[in-house]
């Protein structure tokens, strides 16, 4: 048996993966066309390599369908029910940097905390007979994040993409999504609250819980972990 090892397919996050693995003397590497999405990997024998979107590879980790797998902490927390008990974090990888954040409209100048977000929430479903909107497509991370502030009175709404723009466009009241430099929160009018850090992100290397593994396997994965300085 192979141990499968999943990496983002594209863009910075891939050639970030690539690089770190070539510091640590295992060389990846895209073969043929980019909509092959194939590869190889040199340094270990007996691995093979998995090009997914890293959106999909909390899933495929989770399914026991790969060993191994890059992608963003916040995908696996916010897309794996009871994480721990099905993947495991072995090493954060030092980059793909970004915070999980709630932000509200900058001229709520009285909304500074969760306390005062949850006060304005109920003021809010006071006046309007409807609760106070927070776009967002991070639902689990945000919900338990709230539910432990004791904010109350309020409704998530799914957004997929330009989520610091549903303020302005009137589809929501407040936010929670990534942000890494805040350029765009600020172009939208939008402050973060100040104990509004819900998760601090990292490209983080995983491992599945799940993913059946026999003798050969587990001889590659002791091989990889001591080239990679990992536990076992």
């Amino acid at each position: 048996m192979t141990l499968k090892l999943g990496v983002p397919s594209k863009g910075r996050l891939m050639d970030k993966t690539f690089e770190w693995f070539a510091e640590h003397g295992v060389r990846i590497a895209r073969t043929g066309s980019e909509r092959e999405y194939a590869g190889s990997v040199e340094g270990i024998a007996g691995i093979e390599l998995v090009l997914l979107s890293a959106g999909e590879i909390p899933r495929e980790l989770a399914a026991g369908r790969i060993h191994l797998g890059v992608t963003g902490s916040d995908l696996v927390q916010e897309r794996i029910a009871d994480w721990e008990n099905r993947v495991q974090a072995l090493e954060p990888m030092g980059f793909g940097f970004a915070d999980l954040i709630i932000a509200v409209p900058r001229c709520w100048v009285d909304v500074d905390t969760l306390d005062d977000l949850d006060a304005a929430a109920a003021a809010f479903r006071a006046f309007h007979g409807h609760r106070l909107r927070i776009a967002t497509k991070y639902h689990r991370l945000v919900r338990e994040f709230l539910r432990e502030a004791g904010v109350a009175d309020y409704q998530l709404v799914d957004s997929q993409g330009a989520t610091e723009g549903t303020v302005k466009n009137l589809t929501a009241e407040a936010i929670a999504d990534i942000t890494s430099t805040g350029e765009t929160l600020r172009a939208n009018h939008l402050k973060v609250l100040s104990d509004g850090l819900i998760h601090r992100s990292q490209a983080t290397l995983f491992k599945s819980r799940t993913a059946p593994c026999d003798d050969a396997c587990r001889a590659i994965y002791r091989a990889l972990a001591d080239r990679l300085a990992l536990g076992n």
